[in-house]
């Protein structure tokens, strides 16, 4: 079997030494050369002609940002980004994203060496996945306001849905009171996507998207910058309104609890689930336990199996479930599981997922 070959370009020795070690380690990665600047990267990417580039975000005579819009204008191809652990680096790392790069690495700010191997399987598995992926510049036309929801200009009788359950459970259940989101690697900009789509009179929106805490507010901005609803960051005994949209925080587990005749935010602090804190898993179990058919389960793309089992149990509950296909996810990995597991009612594109939402939510 042909090895996965790499390009690492980072300005610190260190972290290069560090990458090639930790990715060399496995026997399914090739690490073919390194560059200390853009400049350099972009002649060894001519002539090595590598499968993943990984672009650390600041570098000197070009920024990582910069050389990447280039790069994905003018030689798409697989990137994962390095990123320091920062407010400023996760704005920057979501604007990477937004142009096209698959996925990012945590740089900590201290104790490098150690921190990084800490992450070996997880470097490796990022790296391995982003090969996997068929990069591809985002279509104009799915991010045209032309054919909003909330400007009247999808018709949902002409969706066309795959449902994969039953049509009378629709018929059967209450108004939907709460969207709960889950998505992993890919899901920032397909939640972004699918909430541009929402107007403010949407119901309430809970997320889990797998990102670290200094992460988690620069991701609520982009959120609520792209969207008629408000976007924050979920708080503990926050009360969960309509035309709202609460985002986990990276280092606690969101939950929806109910509080006399309101759904409520509940943190939890408990060990990670599928690796993951927040895990979509606990917030899909706590709306399967609390909302029940009053809710819209949706799983936007995302690497592992996390979530799909809280998706059997919303299923069971009477809720309505939604999961993007897997042509327009970057990784058919939680959607694809709930799929397995007779979860899903709807498997829909990215771009039909908010008029599905509304069609449903009526």
């Amino acid at each position: 079997m042909r090895k996965i070959t790499v390009l690492i370009v980072d300005d610190s020795a260190l972290i290069r030494n560090l990458l090639s070690q930790i990715l060399s380690s496995s026997p399914l990665i090739e690490v073919v050369g390194t560059a200390s600047d853009p400049y350099m990267a972009r002649e060894k990417i001519k002539k090595l002609n590598p499968d993943v580039l990984t672009l650390d975000i600041e570098m000197p005579k070009m920024d990582g940002l910069t050389f990447l819009r280039n790069l994905m204008r003018l030689r798409p191809m697989p990137v994962v980004m390095v990123s320091t652990l920062t407010e400023q680096g996760a704005h920057v790392t979501l604007d990477a994203l937004a142009y096209g790069a698959v996925d990012f690495i945590s740089k900590p700010k201290v104790d490098v060496a150690n921190r990084l191997n800490e992450y070996a399987d997880e470097i490796i598995n990022k790296v391995l996945m982003a090969s996997t992926v068929q990069v591809r510049t985002l279509d104009a036309a799915m991010l045209s306001s032309e054919n909003s929801p909330n400007s009247g200009g999808i018709s949902t009788a002409k969706l066309d849905p795959i449902i994969t359950g039953s049509p009378k459970k629709q018929m059967n259940r209450l108004k939907a009171q709460l969207i709960a989101l889950g998505a992993s690697t890919g899901g920032t900009e397909a939640i972004k996507y699918v909430v541009s789509k929402m107007p403010a009179s949407s119901p309430a929106i809970v997320i889990t998207q797998h990102l670290p805490i200094a992460f988690s507010q620069s991701f609520a901005n982009h959120v609520n910058q792209a969207s008629e609803m408000n976007a924050c960051v979920a708080q503990h005994g926050q009360e969960i309104l309509p035309g709202n949209i609460y985002i986990a925080p990276g280092d606690k587990h969101l939950m929806v609890i109910t509080k006399g005749a309101h759904y409520v935010c509940q943190l939890d602090d408990g060990p990670p689930v599928n690796r993951h804190k927040p895990s979509v898993d606990i917030l899909f179990h706590s709306v399967a336990q609390n909302v029940g058919s009053h809710a819209i389960g949706v799983m936007l793309t995302g690497m592992g199996v996390d979530g799909a089992k809280g998706m059997v149990e919303m299923h069971d509950s009477g809720a309505i479930n939604i999961i993007q296909d897997e042509s327009s996810s970057v990784v058919w990995g939680m959607p694809g599981e709930a799929y397995r597991l007779g979860a899903v009612d709807y498997v829909q594109p990215l771009e039909r997922i908010p008029a599905q939402i509304l069609a449903l939510k009526a």
